[in-house]
């Protein structure tokens, strides 16, 4: 499926800044330049066959394929109930159709595996094959094509099971036609994920596919250039999206093992790629195995992330503590991870978020504290709140997010600015302070944030701070303060909570309690001039029909002098032991929640 930063890729290019000219204009030489090169590319050699037996490496979701073989399509956020109609005849919205013409699908179907679901990745394929495969319609961008040629690769297998010679033969043609204009076009897609899925997928054909061997040299050099061009020396990447530099990994590591596989030599710059990006996933990596929701990026197909790191190679001592912006506390099975950066610039500013400073906590296989995640797949209302300051966990003015959007855009043209931060190992346990600017120039007032997370990850404190640190800032705070007739502005404290959490707010109103499935129990209690509420939220889950109802406690209170402090703290009852009996398959029954 596109996305989000697909789709803001290739918005940007629309609009002139990445091709020139004005938007129309620059997306019909982009369909003319891959027109042409499908032209070019009918009259490429077709490939014979498989120089060996693919691996089906893609990991899908078994509940999905089950869904999907139901006749329960969900794609991109968009659901349609058509048992008995063919996938290309649904187009309920064109990031329908581009999460279909991706063919990640076929992870799911090959993941729930019977007959029933091979007969319909079949069917569909072929189908695709009839109505598309001559380089027709919607699907040929360059990072679908690159996405379509691996998951038809790696689960090769399972689609020409009982396929006859002319079936098998027009697969080949298909393949091969797809691999040709992506020889010629891989260029056109954009820097970062689309370019490395169009990458992977032209040396995955080049390696694989007999008669496609002149592939293999200009995409393995293209492929080192992008490691060495998107991928910074400490592992990062632009968007600081982790679940995006998940997939990076996960297509360079596919990459290399099928070169290794295959006989052919690891390039030093994807070699490089990896050992230096293993390391950051891992620092972003929860206790439960899942990785931080920031910056659009979701918790990750369950697997795929310590499928990567497996293939990455042997585990270092420990994560790193700072890794692509973010801070890890951790202590035993408690992990705490923080955004403690700028949103990204440049084409990553079009999806960022304005999370400076939020927190989220997982405790053994179960998150407790979280964001709300991206909203991507429920409309762009949605969307545009998920970008918010109130979607995540962290200090927040009435009404004025951390890093603000343009006024004509969706790109994040003020953004908050750390202006102090320090992470040291103290008495207590870890030690983290982040201050940034995101309402000095409104407000006059600095934000900063103090977390402590015990050495046995039984107790995370804090401190949020609002301060008129000079002569100049304490000036706009008084304007503010004149404007609001001294009444002060308002501001919350937000501790967003995961569905399965169980809340309870006791009856005098000063701590919440939060039961969590695997029978541990949490305590907040807070003080300050500030008012404690347990209040409605939303948990935005990529996957699903419509947001998830959870709950957020709340602390509201006002502004009203040049330094206001909070304090607040999240710890483990006493009762709850250091290691617990955890529960199995949370949500088995229904994991897209399409029914109740």
């Amino acid at each position: 499926m596109l996305s989000a930063r697909t789709r803001a890729n290739r918005a940007h290019q629309a609009t002139g800044q990445g091709m020139g000219g004005t938007g129309a204009a620059s997306e019909r030489m982009v369909s003319l330049a891959d027109r042409l090169a499908i032209l070019a590319a009918r009259r490429a050699r077709v490939a014979s066959g498989f120089v060996m037996q693919p691996e089906p490496r893609s990991i899908g979701v078994y509940a999905h394929g089950k869904r999907l073989t139901a006749g329960h399509i969900l794609l991109a956020g968009h659901l349609a109930e058509a048992p008995g109609t063919p996938l290309w005849d649904l187009a309920p919205d064109p990031a329908f159709v581009a999460a279909a013409q991706g063919f990640s699908w076929l992870d799911d179907l090959a993941a729930f595996g019977t007959p029933t679901a091979r007969r319909r990745a079949q069917d569909w394929t072929w189908d695709w094959i009839a109505r598309f495969g001559t380089g027709k319609g919607p699907g040929w961008s360059p990072e679908l094509t690159g996405r379509r040629i691996i998951r038809w690769i790696h689960h090769a297998t399972f689609l020409l099971t009982a396929r006859n010679r002319a079936q098998t033969d027009a697969f080949h043609r298909a393949l091969s036609l797809q691999a040709a204009f992506l020889s010629r076009r891989w260029k056109g897609a954009p820097p970062g994920l689309p370019r490395f899925e169009a990458l992977a997928g032209l040396i995955h054909a080049g390696l694989l596919l007999i008669g496609m061997e002149r592939l293999i040299a200009p995409a393995t050099a293209a492929l080192a250039g992008a490691c060495d061009a998107d991928i910074d020396g400490a592992g990062g990447i632009p968007s600081r999206n982790p679940e995006e530099l998940m997939d990076i990994l996960t297509l360079l590591t596919w990459s290399a093992t099928t070169m290794t596989e295959t006989g052919h030599p690891v390039p030093d710059a994807l070699s490089r790629a990896i050992t230096r990006t293993a390391p950051t996933l891992r620092a972003l990596r929860h206790a439960d195995g899942t990785l931080a929701r920031f910056h659009g990026g979701d918790r990750g197909i369950e697997g795929r992330l310590d499928q990567a790191l497996a293939a990455a190679g042997a585990r270092l001592a420990a994560p790193p503590a700072i890794a692509m912006g973010f801070a890890r506390l951790s202590g035993r099975r408690t992990s705490v991870i923080v955004d403690a950066s700028a949103p990204p610039a440049g084409r990553a500013a079009l999806t960022a978020h304005a999370s400076t400073a939020a927190f989220e906590l997982t405790s053994g296989r179960r998150p407790l504290v979280v964001s709300c995640g991206a909203g991507d797949e429920f409309g762009p209302a949605w969307r545009l709140a998920a970008r918010a300051t109130q979607s995540h966990s962290v200090l927040c003015l009435e009404g004025v997010s951390s890093s603000r959007l343009s006024a004509a855009g969706d790109a994040l043209q003020y953004r908050a600015a750390v202006t102090e931060s320090r992470l040291i190992q103290g008495h207590e346990g870890s030690d983290l302070y982040i201050a940034h600017d995101g309402w000095l120039s409104s407000h006059g007032l600095t934000a900063g944030r103090s977390l402590t997370l015990s050495h046995d990850g039984r107790r995370l404190s804090g401190v949020e701070t609002l301060t008129a640190l000079t002569a100049e800032a304490r000036r706009r705070f008084e304007e503010v303060m004149s404007q609001t007739r001294m009444d002060g502005t308002g501001f919350a404290v937000r501790f967003h909570l995961h569905p399965e959490v169980e809340a309870t707010l006791d009856t005098a109103g000063t701590a919440v309690s939060m039961l969590l499935r695997s029978g541990e129990i949490w305590l907040f209690r807070a003080t300050g001039p500030v008012v404690l509420s347990l209040e409605p939220s939303a948990y935005l889950e990529k996957g699903r029909l419509d947001p998830r109802p959870c709950r957020q406690i709340v602390l509201r209170g006002q502004v009203r002098t040049f330094e206001t402090r909070i304090g607040w703290t999240l710890a483990k009852a006493q009762d709850t032991p250091l290691a617990i009996r955890d529960l199995e398959g949370a949500e088995a029954g229904d994991p897209l929640g399409l029914g109740g």
